[in-house]
């Protein structure tokens, strides 16, 4: 097996990376990672990875534009290094939200991200649940975006009582995703319908569909400053919903959002580590976490091995 390379100075998602080369058995190769006080960064791979299949794991949170400049530098020294093939694995893409023009002047920042990524010289991709699976059309190399859905339904069998649920979500962008797990769990689906003045700021919503007497589990994929999140539970609640649970794939839970959740009408929300949140589930104790680090290394395998990663698409790895 080849090795793995690590580039985030974020404790918790280091665990994550620790317990991926557990599974695969194998370690993590030694990287020195530091700025110079003019905040450069500098990057030192200390071991050789000549004619290697490089594997980097980033994550998309935290100080996001360094963690950034941290990959690209490492994906670059790895070329010129003279690595076989390089492999960047980003479980929450960042910048995935700015995938279009949606106004005048506005820049398409998450193609500059997939140009960016293949000038530093990387080979292959490895995301989870973009959030607009046309970006894979940005890169003109091998894109696998991975999805949670197996992983949020194994979850949901195991620790929710759904026997009297109803899936929703919370705006029209997510309801193929909602549907698509409504249907493998045999429950009715409900749909929010919002409408933002601004980003980040939701202005009024209103539903489609019974949620009377019933669990709510709300579905989307990322949970940001959760102000969706927060309206939605307050809108369900209101329209007879028992208790409100939300599932996300990517929480990255910036600025009051453990708060927000804390003083909402939400039960739990539950968000998978694509974005390590151990240090908010101190102050918010809503929070749970759903493992995806068996997806992330059976996906490195498979790839490293020359088998199929659409296993994974549907399959939570044993």
């Amino acid at each position: 097996m080849s090795r793995i390379a690590i580039a985030t100075k974020d404790p918790f998602f280091a665990q994550i990376c620790a317990d991926i080369t557990i599974r695969l058995g194998i370690e993590l190769a030694k990287i020195a990672v530091f700025q110079y006080s003019n905040q450069e960064t500098s990057v030192t791979i200390g071991e050789s990875v000549r004619d290697e299949d490089v594997f980097i794991l980033q994550t998309g949170c935290g100080e996001i534009n360094d963690n950034l400049m941290e990959l690209l530098i490492m994906i670059n020294a790895c070329k010129t290094a003279s690595a076989r093939r390089i492999t960047a694995v980003m479980p929450n893409f960042p910048y995935a939200r700015q995938d279009k023009k949606d106004k005048s002047r506005a820049p398409i920042t998450a193609k500059l991200m997939a140009n960016m990524l293949q000038t530093a010289g990387c080979n292959h991709v490895i995301t989870m649940d973009l959030h607009a699976s046309q970006i894979q059309g940005f890169f003109n190399v091998p894109v696998d975006n991975l999805y949670a859905e197996p992983s949020v339904l194994k979850y949901i069998r195991e620790n929710v009582d759904y026997g009297n649920a109803v899936i929703v979500s919370p705006d029209a962008g997510g309801a193929k995703r909602a549907a698509a797990l409504a249907d493998q769990l045999d429950l009715n689906f409900a749909l929010i319908h919002k409408e933002r003045q601004r980003a980040n700021e939701v202005s009024r919503m209103v539903l489609v569909g019974d949620v009377a007497g019933k669990v709510a589990i709300l579905v989307d994929d990322m949970a940001d400053t959760c102000g969706t999140l927060v309206k939605a539970a307050e809108t369900l609640t209101t329209h007879g919903a028992v208790s409100v649970i939300a599932i996300v794939t990517h929480g990255i839970l910036s600025g009051k959002a453990c708060e927000r959740i804390m003083d909402s009408r939400l039960t739990n929300v539950i968000c998978t580590n694509t974005v390590p949140h151990d240090d908010k589930k101190i102050i918010c104790p809503k929070l749970d976490t759903i493992d995806i680090s068996p997806t992330l290394a059976e996906s490195i395998r498979r790839l490293h091995n020359g088998e199929s990663v659409s296993y994974l698409f549907t399959h939570v790895p044993l």
